[in-house]
């Protein structure tokens, strides 16, 4: 006994979620392995991957550098081992959110009237329509999107040109990217030009590959998302904010607990649709449950939250957990972050483990292909399959732990700036400008903006990392934004509250919190949504007429794991927004690569990376580094802004 409670301890410490802490015991005794268990095995993991320095891009590997084998058999050193790494991860980020985008622009072309998706922000999609050059006077609406939708389609693989998002950036921001090769052409262009550049008997030269990295990850941030988060706005509306509720604690006894995992919010949305019909309301009813209550977790979470209220179960570390309680019907996913081992998690409960995409099946689960064409008709199926298993639960297996907060969600960039309007005395012709921020910031009473962002890392306890640097950053006046599982971790534990703000946030902070009704971090949406973060920083830079990197903002990711991440962290470096990193990248076994990424950029695109893994010393590094741009922010708001 005494060797199982220490087991169980060991686990508990790879959370600071007291939630996590109930469910990982539970999962202990009913014979259930979760990620908890699996890391025990993990402890030690292979230095080579941790460095970096392990090829397998051709079958004569792989090819391991150390002391002994300084050079792969095609003569391949170190660095171009690592560039090569590091551009591939770039890829693979890129594809995931540019491949989320094209679904989302596919389905902007099947809107209609009477359909199951229509368009819910026409004068967004005016717009956009506008400064892309589509003729919009006297058209249908929908005729607009199938046009919108077309020439966003063709930003995958247009054959000459560059992003059309581009021109929002500041001038000085344009230049240095043309300068340096950084302008993304075609999404699908800049993926398959890393993965050549990658292949054996290609690029060798460090700096050269990171480079052809960075014009990659421009193609996500730059074009992709931005596809991504405006044509979701168009559809299914831009997000206003609400108030929600967050942990495992949102998922209710006597009712069918339906929770919506992954990223694209057109199956969610049409999940929602389907749950509030009054026959599958009946329908539950039926089955002997009280009502239908519909949660998410990783992005999918953010995505509903922010445009519906639906409560956050839980991030990517809870995934399996959730499924632990016992009282969930049905978790249905779609594409990314999903943990293939909730198939064999579900085989211990009733719930029924539902894929729904052919570009994430997985052995084990219950596989109902969603098509955009039968949308509802889908969803309905789907839902239906969760109310009919209601009737399947074990009440004797159902544990849902105490523990929730409430927060406010849902900050777009046009939340954003309506809500800081407030903060100085502004003229009425200055409404609805970013003006009031600059004045914020330029004043001090917001010392700086922090965009705390990403996904949890198993190489630190869950949540530790995430909350520790945003206490950190608010507690001494600094404004937090947060996207991903970043925004969860906030969301659980009261950080998304303004009546929390006295208590976690300095004063000037909290003041402002106070003055405008905003919590001390802002929840600005999923990961696709930090293209939101660049646009609000383009705005401010566009507003001052200075760059980027002039301003006291900052990228942070504290416990950054996938692909995606990585592809972020190096368009947000690219757009001139030093990023910190709680966890060290597989780059360490190139000096050349660390140089780099880590100081070399910094000439050229005035940011770059900088890694700490110690939260409080990383916290600190940020806002140093902030507080030391503040005289030279100030000096150019005196000129630019109070001079005009």
């Amino acid at each position: 006994m005494a060797k199982e409670v220490n087991l169980v301890e060991q686990m508990q410490s790879m959370t600071i979620d007291l939630n996590s802490k109930v469910l990982i015991e539970k999962a202990e005794r009913d014979g259930v392995e979760t990620m908890y268990k699996r890391k025990l095995g993990y402890n030690v993991q292979c230095g080579f991957g941790l460095k970096g320095v392990c090829c397998r891009n051709c079958g004569m590997g792989p090819c391991r550098i150390s002391a002994k084998t300084p050079r792969g058999l095609c003569g391949a050193d170190e660095h171009t081992i690592v560039a090569r790494n590091y551009a591939r991860m770039c890829a693979g980020g890129t594809a995931a959110h540019s491949d989320h985008a094209r679904d989302i622009t596919h389905t902007m072309a099947l809107t209609s009237k009477d359909g199951g998706y229509t368009i819910k922000e026409p004068e967004q999609l005016i717009a956009l329509a506008k400064s892309w050059g589509i003729e919009t006077e006297g058209k249908d609406i929908y005729d607009i999107a199938h046009e919108v939708a077309y020439e966003g389609l063709m930003e995958f693989g247009k054959p000459f040109g560059v992003s059309r998002f581009l021109v929002n950036a500041p001038k000085k921001r344009q230049e240095i990217w043309k300068k340096y090769g950084y302008e993304p052409r075609a999404i699908d262009r800049e993926i398959a030009t890393v993965m050549h550049s990658t292949h054996i008997g290609c690029a060798a030269d460090c700096e050269s590959i990171i480079d052809i990295a960075i014009r990659c990850s421009m193609a996500d941030g730059w074009q992709g998302s931005m596809i991504g988060t405006q044509f979701s706005d168009i559809m299914f509306g831009s997000p206003k904010p609400v108030r929600t509720e967050a942990n495992l604690n949102v998922l209710e006894e006597n009712n069918v607990n339906i929770i919506l995992h992954g990223h694209e919010p057109t199956l969610s949305e049409m999940i929602v649709l389907a749950a509030d019909l009054p026959e599958m309301k009946a329908l539950a009813k039926e089955v002997g449950a009280d009502g239908i209550t519909l949660s998410g977790i990783c992005c999918t979470g953010n995505e509903l939250t922010m445009r519906h209220g639906i409560k956050i179960a839980g991030d990517f570390h809870q995934q399996e957990l959730a499924i632990v309680t016992g009282a969930v019907e049905a978790m249905i996913v779609d594409v990314q972050c999903i943990f293939p081992a909730c198939a064999e998690v579900a085989k211990h409960y009733h719930t029924k483990f539902i894929t729904t995409s052919p570009k994430a099946q997985i052995t084990g689960a219950t596989y109902m292909e969603f098509h955009e064409e039968t949308a509802v008709e889908d969803a309905k199926t789907i839902v239906r399959e969760a109310i009919l298993n209601f009737k399947n639960r074990d009440k004797s297996k159902v544990l849902i732990p105490d523990l929730k907060s409430e927060g406010v969600v849902g900050f777009s960039e046009a939340a954003i700036v309506g809500q800081l309007n407030n903060v100085v005395n502004s003229q009425i012709d200055e409404m609805n400008t970013v003006k009031p921020l600059v004045d914020a910031l330029a004043s001090g009473v917001i010392r700086g903006v922090v965009g705390v962002v990403g996904c949890n890392n198993a190489k630190t306890p869950s949540n530790y990392n995430h909350l520790t640097v945003i206490k950190e950053l608010i507690k001494n006046d600094f404004l937090v934004v947060c996207t991903g599982c970043g925004a969860s971790v906030a969301a659980k534990n009261g950080l998304m509250l303004k009546e929390n703000a006295k208590k976690y946030a300095g004063k000037g902070l909290a003041t402002v919190c106070e003055l405008v009704d905003i919590p001390p971090v802002l929840h600005v949406g999923s990961c696709v949504d930090n293209s939101r973060i660049l646009n609000v920083c383009t705005a401010v830079a566009n507003f001052m007429d200075c760059d980027v990197c002039d301003l006291p903002v900052a990228g942070c990711a504290p416990e950054w794991m996938s692909e995606k991440a990585i592809a972020i962290g190096t368009y947000v470096v690219a757009t001139g927004i030093d990023t910190y990193l709680g966890v060290m990248p597989p780059v360490g076994g190139s000096s050349r690569a660390v140089n780099y990424l880590c100081g070399g950029l910094k000439e050229k695109l005035g940011a770059c990376f900088h890694v700490c893994e110690e939260p409080i010393q990383l916290a600190k590094m940020i806002m140093d580094d902030i507080e030391a741009k503040r005289p030279a922010f100030e000096e150019i708001y005196q000129k630019n802004v109070m001079n005009k």
